[in-house]
């Protein structure tokens, strides 16, 4: 135990006598209990006063032969040792450092477990994409994606089994192995179920789907026959490149011109127009500055100005203007719970937005204003629900429109991006100008006389050249998601070692707006901590690592495709077969790994084109098409050119935030549990100082210096939100609500970092909650010899 507290608290010691002088023959005293048998009829122990008498003379008689010790001080030791006994935490705390160390290990497993069955889902779940997108498949069960998962499971049960049986804390974890044997096999039901619920939708969307794809490809077969025929006009011309190449041009106007007449282009979107457009429409009477004036409700410091309190119903609509002036000067204002109640609503609604706007898949079909109506109509509802719940206050309309803004500017360029996407893939006219030069490549080799089968070839090789080069995007971002797994610092172990390097962060930076972001949002503060470290580590790593990642990726795929024209030339001799079976057999080897399929060959014909011709044809034009994309590759286009769910950053949030993120009601330190709607209580290893959640003294407008583990542990009060019953600390469970689902264990050890943090920050959080560290919260001078190294420090010492 003295080495395990030695090394947490980075010192040198290595047993109990280097922390204290410690005879255990003469410094154990015993002292039988004060009644000899049971009260009231017991009598007294007549040896009880005679061992306090001998243990006093024993702990007087060592303080007067120490140096320097003077009464004040052994008074003081003698209060923390009697309070640390009446809290029962002197035993306790040493008793629990090696289960909490045990604990630790055990999350750090956990996390590992957990990402070793979403990684092997995250595979099975490409592949079974590209066989959707291919139509190899049409249906998919739950069955089937547990078959997939089996040997990983197996895998993690049995090193699960190894852990908790070898591991040399056994005795102590085994208390916790049925409740993590429960937790991953919620985690392998939920991702099953997940992904059979996306991989449904992308059905259901190939289906949608279809007639786009129909079209596209009816153009580019038709521009392939078309360049075909006039190739037989320019035979005579076939040396003569200048006359081929305007021939080609003045060709290639006319069919685009054609395809702009009979389908119009995509559009740009504009997703503010559309939203202040259905806002407009809603509230017609708005100024025209209004959305100019439109706030962040991300970051609001508080609510009061977007409620009315629920007197009396005429006080909504034709009274809103005096409602407002009296409000000024009234001492109605939201309490803390209120507050905390509207920024959960505001935060399970970004939430939901999120995932809403992932379901339309937008990259896939595209956007229009109804998903805007739909996001607009959800948070409606959810505002509606609020105001109808048991609360005292309604919303005024600005909420609603702020809170609307709000959402859709910050999803604005995720949805612009995947509009982007789907544009480059399905406008007619951007498709096929990025194709101009590989039909000008085809339609010379017609004109020079090429043969059959050397074209048609060639024809595959850009074909998959899309698909090549989005399958190496992909892996090459699941595998940027593994390395930083294992080489970042910040993101090699759980949720709770990543919020120690957001906190080091923030420290660093000392900006206060982002400290409330992270106070306020955990959830989207942790996203953005992880976008940005994926962003840092493809900049600085791009050349030395990511580029070689993809180009070992594009040789395994190039490897396999020429595998699969191999095999595919020895199945048509087998079974004597022809260029369809080749075909068939070429795609189907590759349905795994690429989306291609024998739609994106419909309609040109192969008649005249022997099978054994293609697999030397591709052998040798598939170098070039895997050249060429090499040499695109670049950090502006990896991974901007990536759906959204399957960047690297993605990925990683999906790993991390897939956890309880329920903050206490005391000081908003988060839940440290590593799975969402968990069994339990809510629990956190160090708690903040209160007033940083606006707590404030009963009855004053001092902001709070408590620190809940210290309350708890105390003979002090508080009040809960619109209670006017005290409730001891130590006894919060009784207050209900939020509290009653905490765990909060008496403690009289802090973290330096918070204290730091509100000496730092005493006027800006003075500010944020308009009101002051002052009387009862007038700020500890001990604190303010807190820096911030120090402060730094203690989240290594302590925290994690």
């Amino acid at each position: 135990m003295t080495k395990l507290a030695a090394k947490e608290e980075v010192c040198d010691a290595e047993c109990f006598s280097d922390v204290i002088r410690f005879d255990v023959q003469k410094d154990v005293k015993y002292i039988p209990q004060l009644w000899e048998g049971s009260p009231p009829m017991a009598p007294p122990n007549t040896n009880y006063c005679e061992n306090i008498q001998e243990l006093k003379e024993t702990i007087m008689s060592r303080a007067s032969a120490s140096h320097g010790m003077v009464l004040n001080d052994f008074k003081d030791h003698i209060k923390d040792l009697w309070e640390a006994l009446l809290n029962e935490r002197f035993v306790f705390r040493f008793r629990n450092a090696l289960e909490i160390s045990a604990y630790r290990k055990l999350e750090t497993e956990y996390s590992k477990w957990s990402c070793s069955l979403r990684s092997a889902m995250m595979e099975t779940e490409n592949k079974l994409h590209n066989k959707i997108e291919n139509e190899v498949i049409h249906e998919i069960d739950e069955t089937d994606l547990h078959r997939e998962l089996k040997k990983t499971s197996e895998e993690v049960e049995k090193s699960m089994s190894e852990f908790f049986e070898k591991d040399r804390d056994a005795d102590k974890l085994i208390q916790w192995k049925t409740s993590f044997e429960i937790k991953i096999k919620y985690v392998l039901e939920n991702i099953v179920r997940e992904t059979k619920r996306r991989l449904n939708e992308i059905l259901q969307q190939r289906d949608m789907k279809k007639k786009i794809n129909a079209q596209r490809t009816r153009h580019e077969n038709t521009l392939c026959e078309k360049s075909k025929e006039l190739t037989f006009k320019l035979r005579d011309k076939a040396n003569d490149e200048e006359t081929l190449k305007k021939e080609f041009d003045l060709f290639w106007k006319q069919w685009i011109k054609m395809i702009i007449r009979d389908t119009p282009p995509i559009r740009d979107i504009d997703i503010m127009r559309d939203v202040k457009i259905l806002l407009s429409d809603v509230y017609e009477s708005l100024p025209v500055d209004h959305w100019r004036e439109s706030r962040d409700m991300f970051t609001v410091s508080s609510y009061c100005d977007y409620v009315q309190f629920k007197r009396s119903s005429g006080f909504r609509g034709a009274f809103t203007k005096v409602y407002r002036s009296a409000k000024e000067v009234s001492h109605d204002i939201l309490s803390r719970e209120d507050e905390a109640q509207i920024r959960s609503l505001v935060t399970d609604v970004v939430q939901q937005t999120d995932r809403m706007i992932q379901s339309f898949n937008i990259s896939k079909m595209g956007y229009n204003i109804s998903c805007i109506q739909q996001l607009t109509d959800y948070i409606r509802a959810r505002v509606t629900e609020h105001e109808e719940g048991q609360v005292k206050y309604v919303f005024e309309n600005e909420f609603f429109m702020h809170l609307v803004l709000s959402i859709c500017e910050r999803a604005n360029k995720m949805i612009t991006d995947q509009h982007r996407l789907f544009r480059e893939a399905n406008d007619p006219v951007l498709y096929l100008e990025k194709k101009r030069e590989e039909y000008y490549s085809i339609f010379q080799k017609y004109c020079h006389g090429a043969a059959s089968a050397a074209i048609f070839g060639e024809i595959i090789c850009q074909k998959l050249k899309e698909s090549i080069e989005q399958s190496v995007y992909k892996r090459t971002a699941r595998d940027i998601a593994d390395e930083m797994r294992s080489n970042c610092e910040s993101l090699n172990g759980n949720r709770s070692n990543m919020e120690k390097h957001i906190l080091k962060r923030l420290a660093e930076e000392e900006d206060f707006n982002k400290y409330m972001n992270y106070i306020n949002n955990p959830r989207e503060h942790f996203k953005s901590f992880i976008r940005d470290e994926v962003s840092r580590y493809i900049t600085d790593q791009f050349s030395v690592s990511v580029v070689h990642k993809m180009k070992r990726n594009i040789e395994l795929l190039q490897q396999k495709i020429m595998r699969a024209a191999r095999e595919s030339t020895e199945h048509v001799q087998e079974n004597r077969g022809d260029t369809g079976l080749w075909l068939k057999s070429f795609i189907q080897q590759l349905s795994d790994e690429l989306i291609f399929s024998e739609k994106h060959l419909s309609g040109l014909k192969h008649d005249d084109v022997e099978d054994f011709q293609l697999e030397d044809v591709i052998r040798q034009k598939l170098p070039a098409i895997v050249s060429d994309i090499s040499c695109r590759f670049n950090r502006k286009s990896f991974p901007v050119n990536l759906d959204y769910k399957f960047r690297p950053d993605e990925l990683l949030i999906n790993l991390f935030c897939q956890c309880c993120w329920v903050q206490c009601p005391f000081c908003k330190a988060i839940c440290t549990n590593t799975t969402e709607n968990h069994d339990g209580d809510h629990s956190v290893a160090f708690h903040r100082v209160t007033g940083i959640n606006g707590h404030l003294y009963r009855g004053t407008t001092n902001l709070c210096i408590s620190i809940c583990t210290t309350a708890v542990a105390s003979d002090q009060c508080f009040y809960p939100e619109g209670s006017d019953k005290s409730v001891l600390y130590r006894e919060y469970r009784r207050a209900g609500g939020a509290y009653a689902y905490w765990s909060i264990t008496p403690d009289l050890s802090e973290l330096p970092y918070w204290k730091w943090f509100v000496c730092r920050f005493q006027r800006d959080l003075e500010k944020y909650y308009n009101n002051t560290f002052q009387g009862s919260g007038e700020i500890p001078h001990a604190w303010r010899r807190y820096s911030k190294q120090d402060a730094i420090e203690s989240l290594n010492i302590r925290l994690y």
